[in-house]
């Protein structure tokens, strides 16, 4: 019997799932990963589901079995093989391999996602045990719309979507990329309690330019170079067609494409999916989170800062998308908010007098309008922090150590407290160390990082470094959009989304100047965010019916909040039931 037709979900009226039913006996059911509780299994559920001779006679607690696995998993020689490990738990065990993550999310949380995940991606093949999700690609996408209904008894509610181009810091990964969904879609659960079988990783395989991988005997993708242009685009057609036919209220997370295609995909089913890209959006609403902290510690306005984005890609535009729609919510026109935004990348200032990706265009400068702009030099990273008198710096260009000790004396120059958030990941690529930026700046810069880096140490007491992890924003904004049931996913979401991060920061933190919350508050950050997302929608009138729940908000923030709460899934063993045996 195929998995997904051994068992029925049953939802309360919150659209949580209250139990599962067993349409099945003996092995399909610890053979399914979402009904399996291993030794958990009680004497009673052993005789009702013909498992008795099938495990050992001892029965353990979730507890015991969460202590057992935490030795396996700590028994492991690296970070990649911890990931193997509890990849593979996954595979067996839902509930416990999510207890297991969620009892100290701070310590797993880089295994399963950034920075271990980027090892993962590369050795996908490999390392490969199991397959996750489902693999699009030429051979198969006509017949899209037949694959994905395979998943409808499991009313999917999130997908994230890759086409395995622009993994993380390392670029082209083929059919590894969908590791990055893999460790998204846990994030998805551990922050929003999104269960993992409403879940759904997705590969679209169109090729791949890795000469490494084409090369590679062991190469499990499409073995063939990147579909581009016209091919490209009717392959993305075809699957967006066939997802939002078989999943109409379902999110479509884009991730991981290359630069102009994030750009062009987000834009193209801005109102035909329930979609948004987080290296974009996210990336963009965490920094401004970051950047929130800091004016509240500073005591200043927004609008009152200049803002220059070192490294012009898909998160650099997205941050300074993100700072001109904040800006324009604290008034500004849209000219007026670009104008306090500058971009550089590694040809310097962005400038209208270059050939440019057309991503890039909405935040180039005329040089006629910058007086100081005269030669090509006076573009350069350090030039424009000092004559255009940047306050905020932001560095995502993979560049390590290019905001360096005359830097940080420019930004000093022009405020007493500059705020520096070097995002670049992993932590070889980040534009500085945190350490260095608060020695050059004697304890005066504000700054939170794009990897996880060591406390700081000040006058004997050691001082967190904030993270600016978007693993703060996409759960949270996921959630909202599902309970608030909003037919589009609007730019002012993400707005809201880092207002409600900000606000979740110690106020002890905040004034020893970290920027973010915690990561092990990451389930109260995440239904903060869900609530601020849920409200905006309402706000602009893009909410309506929840489609996963027969209680609904009625544009009331309480019921939305009750929702919001009760909607979540707990890493707990559900009670399963036994219906009639369709199958041997």
């Amino acid at each position: 019997m195929p998995l997904e037709s051994s068992y029925r979900l049953h939802y309360n009226e919150f659209g949580n799932t209250r139990e599962i039913e067993i349409l099945t006996r003996g092995a399909d059911v610890y053979d399914n990963s979402f009904t399996n509780k291993g030794t958990a299994f009680t004497r009673e559920e052993r005789d009702r589901f013909a498992l008795h001779g099938t495990l050992p006679p001892s029965v353990r607690s979730m507890v015991s079995q969460m202590a057992n696995s935490r030795q396996a998993c700590e028994g492991k020689n690296s970070d990649l093989e911890k990931f193997i490990y509890l990849r593979s738990l996954f595979d067996r065990n839902v509930a416990l391999a999510h207890a297991l993550i969620a009892s100290d999310i701070e310590r797993y949380l880089p295994i399963i996602y950034t920075p271990t995940v980027g090892e993962a991606c590369r050795h996908y093949s490999s390392m490969f045990r199991k397959a996750h999700g489902l693999f699009f690609y030429p051979g198969n996408i006509d017949r899209a719309e037949e694959i994905l209904r395979r998943f409808v008894p499991r009313q999917i509610r999130v997908a994230v979507v890759t086409d395995n181009q622009g993994i993380l810091g390392i670029g082209d990964q083929g059919v590894g990329g969908i590791a990055i969904c893999l460790g998204k879609l846990m994030l998805y659960t551990q922050g929003a309690g999104i269960a993992p079988w409403h879940c759904l990783p997705i590969s679209l395989d169109v090729g791949t330019d890795n000469p490494e991988l084409l090369n590679d005997d062991n190469y499990l993708g499409w073995r063939h170079p990147r579909l581009q242009d016209d091919e490209y685009v009717a392959f993305v057609q075809r699957f967006a067609r066939a997802f939002k036919t078989v999943f109409p209220h379902a999110l479509c997370q884009w991730e991981d494409f290359s630069k102009q295609n994030a750009f062009a995909i987000r834009d193209t089913y801005l109102h035909q999916l329930i979609s948004f890209n987080d290296d974009i959006q996210g990336t963009g609403a965490v920094a401004l989170a970051a950047i929130l902290s800091a004016l509240r510690i500073k005591e200043e306005k927004l609008s009152d800062q200049v803002f220059l984005v070192h490294g012009a890609g898909a998160g650099g535009i997205g941050i300074a998308e993100q700072m001109a729609v904040a800006l324009q919510g604290e008034g500004l026109d849209e000219a007026a908010a670009r104008a306090r935004i500058f971009t550089v990348d590694r040809r310097g200032l962005v400038t209208t007098d270059r050939v440019l990706e057309p991503y890039k265009e909405k935040f180039a400068h005329d040089p006629a309008a910058l007086p100081w702009l005269r030669r090509e030099e006076d573009g350069s990273l350090l030039k424009v922090v000092k004559k255009a008198g940047v306050t905020v710096l932001i560095g995502t260009s993979g560049q390590a150590g290019s905001f360096d000790r005359e830097l940080v004396q420019a930004m000093l120059a022009n405020t007493d407290r500059p705020v520096i958030l070097p995002l670049s990941n992993p932590t070889g690529q980040s534009e500085a160390r945190p350490v260095d930026l608060d020695q050059w700046s004697r304890g005066r810069a504000l700054v939170a990082t794009g990897s996880p880096f060591a406390p700081l140490t000040r006058q004997g007491s050691r001082v967190r470094v904030g993270q600016c992890n978007n693993v703060f924003v996409f759960p949270g904004v996921g959630l909202g959009i599902l309970a608030a049931g909003a037919a589009e996913v609007r730019p002012e979401f993400f707005t809201a989304a880092a207002r409600a991060v900000a606000a979740q920061v110690d106020p002890a933190d905040l004034s020893a100047g970290v920027l973010l919350p915690q990561v092990s508050d990451l389930r109260p950050v995440s239904r903060a965010v869900a609530a601020a997302v849920g409200q905006s929608a309402m706000d602009l009138g893009v909410a309506g019916p929840c489609a996963f729940s027969t209680y609904q908000h009625h544009h009331d923030p309480a019921r939305l909040a009750r929702l919001i709460a009760e909607m979540r899934w707990q890493p707990r063993y559900l009670p399963l039931t036994a219906g009639n045996v369709t199958c041997c």
